[in-house]
């Protein structure tokens, strides 16, 4: 820490040796600085207000139907295009300041220091904004704000009906690329169903399913076949007479005669309890009854044979062709022969089923795979035209919207008015800055020149400078004849210091005056 005062000690009398120098800077500086200060022309601010009017009947009605737009990022968007080159350029022209303008560089100095002084400002409520502008001659001023007020009514007015017409042209575009590739997406995949119509089935089951199924109804088929064709053998085997039908009554010949409709019934019970017995006892009323019902049949088939052969023994003579019982016979049998037609059609026909499903089993994959892609580009397809129609019809409801109440209206609440009196430069504030600046200047010339010629206090600072060893120390004595000339020379000092924060504060005083004045 004593380091650090002496160093700083050390640094304050090297640039108090150069005080005079100092005083000198100081003066020169601060003279520039008030010239400077007083010679920047004053500038007139002129400005305007608008009011964006957004409240409209219609509004909470066509929520959700019609586009609401963001009107602080419309005007914002608006202000950005607004302070434009084009707009600027037109702005001048309305303002007559291209007039003075001689030359190229010239206009294009205006046109920069125009873009880098207007302002749109939001006061953050009531949705007012302020268009300010600065400049030295309050009527140019004026104009300027007027010329960019009248720029910004119209363009808040006309791009929105193009942007609207814009938006719609856009979307029917885009609606008739999008229709077109839905319909070429459709037709595909109503083609690829057409081919592969294996492939769509009403209760959504696989490939393995349906061919369970189908092998499942081949066997039933099969086996409703062979049953129907034993049935038709057995009825021909009655009416060529391999079987006698119409016998007289003899012992034993009931277990000879076949009669198919019951035979058929009681073999169908047969397996029947053979199932039921494999599952169940004996004492299960499911066995119980189909025992029974087999039983009842054999009893109606005892009762129709002894009906025929009492009938054979009425008639002895009757020929077997007049039979009514042959004639039942023949009328059995071709029954019999277009049930048997009809399985073996139904038999064919599974087995091409089971063989076609089985083939198609091996490109499965593949095809849904396709199957899949087709509809993923459908959907994709349908889901865009859905948006871009409900996108178009909510650019017509919105563009109707405008067109009928406006979605913002711009009102002027203040028109164009520039400042009676000077808004910049505060000079009030700049003279106190220029007094520090020329003081800080002063001091800084004076470390400066101790600097460049540099003054030792000590020994130990010239040997820490040097890197030499000093042999000796030579005091200066102090004389009355000295210490007159320095409490002169300080005095002198003083008083020019004073002098200068003088002028300062009459100069600061005497523009205070005039500004209360001119108020």
């Amino acid at each position: 820490m004593e380091e650090i005062l002496r160093q700083v000690t050390t640094i304050l009398r090297a640039a108090w040796k150069y005080r005079r120098l100092g005083m000198l800077s100081a003066w020169l500086i601060g003279a520039i600085a008030a010239g400077v200060i007083l010679r920047i022309p004053a500038s007139y601010e002129a400005s305007a207000r608008i009011s964006l009017d957004t409240q409209s009947i219609l509004k909470p009605l066509m929520a959700g139907l019609a586009v609401q737009p963001n009107t602080e990022q419309q005007v914002m968007m608006l202000s950005r295009t607004l302070i434009s080159r084009p707009n600027i350029e037109k702005v001048v022209r309305m303002a007559d300041m291209d007039l003075g303008a001689k030359s190229k560089a010239t206009q294009e100095a205006q046109i920069e220091a125009l873009t880098k002084t207007l302002e749109i400002k939001s006061s953050n409520r009531d949705n007012i904004y302020t268009i300010s502008y600065r400049n030295t001659d309050p009527a140019v001023a004026k104009k300027v704000v007027q010329s960019l007020l009248s720029i910004f009514v119209e363009s808040s007015l006309g791009d929105k009906h193009q942007d609207s017409d814009a938006a719609r042209k856009f979307i029917d575009e885009q609606i008739s690329n999008s229709e077109k590739k839905l319909r070429e997406a459709e037709n595909l995949l109503k083609e690829f169903k057409l081919r592969n119509v294996e492939l769509e089935t009403a209760d959504g089951k696989g490939s393995m399913d349906r061919l369970g199924d189908i092998a499942t109804l081949l066997q039933k088929s099969r086996l409703e076949l062979r049953e129907a064709e034993n049935s038709r053998d057995a009825l021909r085997r009655q009416i060529v007479g391999d079987e006698p039908v119409l016998l007289p009554e003899s012992p034993g010949a009931d277990a000879g005669i076949s009669l198919p409709e019951i035979d058929g019934r009681i073999d169908a019970q047969k397996r029947n309890l053979d199932a039921l017995l494999q599952k169940y006892t004996d004492k299960h009323p499911d066995v119980i009854g189909t025992r029974r019902l087999i039983k009842d049949l054999e009893e109606q088939k005892r009762k129709e044979i002894l009906a025929r052969r009492q009938f054979a023994a009425a008639n002895p003579g009757a020929g077997i062709s007049n039979n009514p019982v042959y004639q039942q016979l023949k009328v059995s049998l071709g029954e019999s022969e277009a049930n048997v037609a009809s399985l073996r059609a139904r038999v064919a026909e599974y087995e091409s089923r089971y063989k076609r499903t089985k083939e198609f089993m091996k490109f499965q994959p593949q095809l849904e795979a396709e199957l899949v892609q087709l509809n993923r580009d459908y959907e994709i397809n349908k889901k865009n035209y859905e948006q871009l129609a409900t996108s178009r019809e909510k650019a017509e409801l919105t563009g109707d919207l405008e067109s009928v109440t406006g979605i913002a209206n711009f009102r002027v609440i203040d028109p164009p008015r520039a400042s009676s009196k000077p808004v910049a430069p505060n000079r009030l504030v700049l003279l106190p800055l220029g007094l520090l600046f020329a003081i800080a200047g002063g001091f800084l010339a004076a470390f400066a020149a101790s600097q460049l010629r540099p003054v030792f206090f000590d020994g130990k600072s010239l040997r820490d400078q040097t890197g030499l060893p000093v042999l000796g120390i030579v005091s200066l004595l102090p004389t009355a004849v000295r210490h007159v000339q320095e409490r002169a020379s300080l005095t002198r000092f003083l008083v020019a210091g004073a002098a200068l924060v003088t002028v300062y504060l009459v100069g600061i005083a005497v523009l205070t005056y005039l500004a209360q004045r001119a108020a």
